[in-house]
């Protein structure tokens, strides 16, 4: 092969670049020395191959297109992708020094990571998007698919129900695409592009997400009014966005320079760590693991979207599964004889108590309200639907009969401790939120405020988090 393309140089140079020899001979490797009267090259035994064509004494040969190697590691790949500038703020170090000194909690952040980072890192390419879009999860959720907070933000992007709607996530008493990592992977990346697009700067458009748009661009008005300079270090911002940015250039830091970590960063494979199945019928969770020959606990962290021990196919026929466990589901799948639901609704009569109606289907009480969702402060109303095990009385799940019950398309209220708090004089949303332990942003979402100002006797309406089991 060598010689090939050696004798086709040497043609190349004779015949196409007369011009290039006129001054001195050129030294080719693998040829004698040419010159313009060298005697001609005999004719490469090439069969019926076709000369190649020739190119003017002027042209210039194509450039050879080298592609580099994707990286074997992921971690590398995110840290060639890193493109936001440099924060100057003590904040950084602050921040860096509370992750170093927390081992077990970034840790376990990490592990959680190795599940979902390389679909995140795909979608973040794909938009050309500065790769410290992958890390953001760390921060708001501890890329913990389930994790909500006072404010009612879901899953590892910390979608608030309305923005969650606003970008397609579905939200019924089934399924919450906020806790779809594909879903809201997407749906989180169309938000910070539209925020981008309109302040046109990485660093406003992270202050945003965690602000909100409306915030950042008071922000800038204030500032321009002010003449003063509108980028990220200068413009007043609440305390939990102004540390946002140097949280994440912290963990930025870190990934960077692992070896400050009292464990060892772990290479993550940079390849697919899960794939998509289709299921064509309802089918329970615990069956699902089952023929996916896996732990309900490890199917559950990759399809935590699915809020209920049985997975409706009417809301999400989509599951996400280990590469190497798709096959094994299909075919498991394809041979399971059995009923692939085992639960079915019940409304309770009146005057039955949640009590009895644990009793009758052989579940405990504390279990029948955290299948559904009840906080434990609330009596089950009557006439309200529940999800409960089928007994042996009944041959078939009726689940198909109340999928579209209102009952069952609502969400779940995780904030189900409502209070209306009366404004008093002296006020402010910051001490009203101190006092009932919320945000100021979930006050503002709850009572649909575009600013600040209260008045004396304003209404305002405060959930506060149930004590659910957690899952």
């Amino acid at each position: 092969m060598k010689e090939l393309l050696s004798l086709l140089a040497g043609l190349w140079i004779v015949f196409a670049a007369p011009d290039l020899l006129a001054e001195e001979p050129v030294a080719v490797s693998g040829l004698s020395e040419l010159t313009p009267d060298a005697s001609p090259l005999p004719a490469l035994d090439s069969g019926d191959a076709k000369p190649a064509p020739t190119l003017d004494a002027h042209e210039v040969p194509p450039p050879v297109t080298v592609l580099t190697p994707a990286p074997d590691s992921l971690w590398e790949r995110v840290r060639n992708g890193f493109a936001l500038p440099e924060i100057d703020s003590p904040l950084v170090a602050r921040h860096e020094a509370w992750f170093l000194n927390h081992p077990d909690y970034f840790q376990r952040m990490i592990e959680r990571s190795r599940l979902y980072l390389y679909f995140i890192v795909e979608e973040i390419d794909k938009r050309n998007m500065p790769m410290e879009v992958a890390l953001l999860p760390m921060i708001e959720s501890a890329y913990n698919p389930v994790a909500f907070s006072r404010a009612r933000a879901v899953g590892i992007w910390q979608f608030m129900p309305s923005t969650g709607k606003r970008y397609g996530l579905k939200q019924n008493w089934w399924y919450d695409g906020r806790r779809d990592v594909m879903a809201a992977t997407r749906a989180a990346l169309d938000y910070l592009e539209k925020l981008h697009s309109e302040f046109h700067d990485w660093q406003l458009a992270l202050a945003a997400y965690n602000w909100g748009e409306n915030g950042v661009a008071r922000a800038i008005a204030q500032n321009r009014a002010k003449r003063k300079p509108t980028s990220y270090e200068y413009l007043r911002m609440p305390r939990e966005t102004r540390n946002y940015l140097p949280k994440l250039q912290a963990i930025r830091n870190i990934i960077t320079k692992p070896d400050q970590l009292s464990f060892p960063l772990e290479d993550i494979p940079n390849q697919p760590y899960f794939t998509t199945v289709s299921t064509p019928e309802h089918i329970d969770m615990q069956i699902a693991a089952q023929l996916a020959e896996m732990s309900v606990d490890a199917f559950r962290s990759l399809n935590p979207a699915h809020t209920r021990p049985v997975i409706m196919a009417n809301g999400s026929r989509t599951l996400l599964l280990p590469i190497d466990k798709a096959g094994i589901f299909s075919a498991n799948l394809k041979d399971y004889d059995q009923p692939l639901v085992s639960w079915q609704t019940y409304t309770p009569k009146k005057n039955e108590s949640a009590d009895s109606v644990a009793a009758k289907f052989g579940i405990s009480l504390v279990r029948l309200r955290e299948i559904n969702g009840i906080n434990r402060h609330v009596p089950v109303r009557p006439g309200r639907s529940l999800l409960v095990p089928m007994n042996e009385d009944v041959e078939d799940s009726n689940l198909e009969e109340t999928w579209n019950s209102p009952e069952f398309q609502a969400p779940e209220d995780l904030y189900a401790s409502r209070v209306v708090y009366r404004v008093r004089n002296g006020d402010s949303l910051y001490s009203i939120a101190l006092r009932h332990r919320v945000t100021v942003a979930a006050l503002k979402e709850w009572n649909h405020l575009s600013g600040n100002a209260l008045r004396t006797g304003q209404r305002l309406t405060i959930f506060s988090r149930p004590r659910l089991a957690r899952r």
